[in-house]
C-alpha cells in the first residue's frame, strides 16, 4: 500500500532527492567517501555549498545586497540571534501562533518589543490586522503558522525593514527579498532533512548594533566565512542542493506556487463541501502548506475513528497538533497532488459510510 506523507516536519522529500542523497551517502562526488564522512572543507563539498547558495539566489531572485548562509540551531535559535543582531531600541512583532510567540519571548531578552497584533484570543485562527510604527528597528512576522493553519501570502507593505521566519513556506511563492533585513528558517519543511538552518541576510544591515555579539551569534561571522566558520550540517546541505536542483527543474517558485494552490484548493473544497468536516482557519487566511480541519460538533466523537480509518489507508501524519487536536494535512512542495486526492477520497468514503 502506498504511503502518503502529511507530516508537518520533518516532512516529505521528493523521491529523486532521497535517491540522489543515498548515492552520496555511499560515494560522494566520486571520492570513494560517504557524504557523512567527507571534510566540509574539501573542494567537492565547498562546490556543494557554492551551488546551493547560487540556486537560492536564482530561485528567489535575491539581490546582490543579500547573502545566503547555512547554520545549525533551527529557527528557534534564530528567534534570539535575529534580535541580537538587529534590535537596537525596539522592534514590532506580529503574534500569529506558537512560533511567533516564541520569537517574541526571545526578542524580549534583547530589547523592547511591541506586539502590533495578535489572534491568540481566537486560538490563532486568523491573521490579525496591524499597524507598524515607523520608529522601530524592524517588523518581525511568521509567514506560515504550521500548528494553526494560517499564512500571510504576500510581503507586508511597511516602511521599516522586515524580518521573517519562513521555515514552512520558503520556496512556495515568490518573495521580494529586497524588503527584508533577514529571512530565516529550519529546512525540514520545504528544503532538506532536519539539521540545517538557512538565513538570507542583508549585508549592510549587520554589525550595526553596538553590543558585543558572541562570535557564533554574529551573522557577519558566517557571511565572511561562507558558512564555514565551524563545521556546517554537511548531509542536510547536500540534500538541500538536490531539492534546489529539483525546484529549478520544476520551473521555479512561480510554477511551484501554482501546484500548491491546486493542492490546497482540492482539499479545502472537500472540507467546505463536507457534512462532517470543517476548516479551522478563517478562509482568507488559510495556509497553502498546513491545512487544518476538525469534525463538526455533532460528529466530534468520530475523530479517532477517522484517524484510524485514514491511517489504515496510508494517510500518514494527519493528526492535528496536540495543542489544537483534529487533523492537519501538510501539503509542502514535495507532496504530490495524487496524495491530496487520495486523502480527499478517504474523507469522502468515511463520510459516505457513516
Amino acid at each position: 500500500m502506498k504511503k502518503h506523507n502529511f507530516y508537518a516536519g520533518p516532512s516529505i522529500l521528493n523521491e529523486d532527492v532521497i535517491k540522489e542523497s543515498i548515492k552520496a551517502v555511499e560515494n560522494f562526488a566520486g571520492t570513494g567517501l560517504s557524504i557523512l564522512e567527507v571534510s566540509h572543507r574539501s573542494k567537492e563539498f565547498v562546490a556543494v555549498v557554492d551551488e546551493a547558495v547560487a540556486l537560492f539566489k536564482e530561485l528567489l531572485d535575491i539581490p546582490e545586497t543579500h547573502e545566503v548562509i547555512f547554520m545549525g540551531g533551527g529557527a528557534s535559535l534564530q528567534f534570539y540571534m535575529g534580535a541580537l543582531n538587529f534590535l537596537k531600541t525596539k522592534a514590532a512583532y506580529l503574534d500569529t501562533g506558537t512560533w511567533a510567540n516564541k520569537a517574541i519571548k526571545e526578542a524580549k531578552r534583547v530589547g523592547e518589543v511591541i506586539v502590533v497584533g495578535s489572534s491568540k484570543d481566537d486560538t490563532y485562527t486568523y491573521i490579525p490586522e496591524y499597524i507598524v510604527p515607523e520608529d522601530v528597528d524592524y517588523f518581525h512576522y511568521t509567514s506560515n503558522n504550521t500548528i494553526y493553519g494560517t499564512e500571510i501570502h504576500h510581503d507586508p507593505d511597511v516602511k521599516v525593514p522586515l524580518i521573517c521566519d519562513m521555515s514552512s513556506d520558503i520556496f512556495s511563492r515568490p518573495v521580494d527579498v529586497s524588503k527584508y533585513d533577514l529571512i530565516y528558517g529550519g529546512a525540514q519543511k520545504n528544503l532538506a532533512p532536519a539539521g540545517v538552518t538557512f538565513a538570507i541576510v542583508r549585508k549592510d544591515a549587520v554589525e550595526k548594533v553596538d553590543r558585543d555579539l558572541p562570535t557564533m551569534l554574529n551573522y557577519q561571522t558566517h557571511i565572511s566565512k561562507g558558512s564555514m566558520f565551524n563545521t556546517p550540517p554537511v548531509f542536510p546541505i547536500y540534500a538541500a542542493l538536490m531539492t534546489l536542483r529539483w525546484y529549478k527543474e520544476l520551473g521555479g517558485v512561480e510554477a511551484i506556487r501554482k501546484v500548491n494552490e491546486e493542492k490546497a484548493n482540492i482539499l479545502y473544497d472537500a472540507i467546505d463541501s463536507s457534512k462532517i468536516f470543517r476548516g479551522t482557519a478563517r478562509k482568507q487566511d488559510r495556509s497553502l502548506m498546513n491545512i487544518c480541519f476538525v469534525m463538526k460538533d455533532e460528529y466530534k466523537e468520530k475523530e479517532a475513528d477517522f484517524l484510524a480509518y485514514a491511517t489504515e489507508r496510508g494517510m500518514i501524519g494527519i493528526k492535528g497538533h496536540r495543542s489544537v487536536g483534529g487533523f492537519r494535512a501538510s501539503t509542502y512542495n514535495a507532496l504530490p497532488t495524487d496524495s491530496v486526492r487520495a486523502l480527499v477520497e478517504t474523507m469522502q468514503k468515511f463520510e459516505k459510510n457513516l
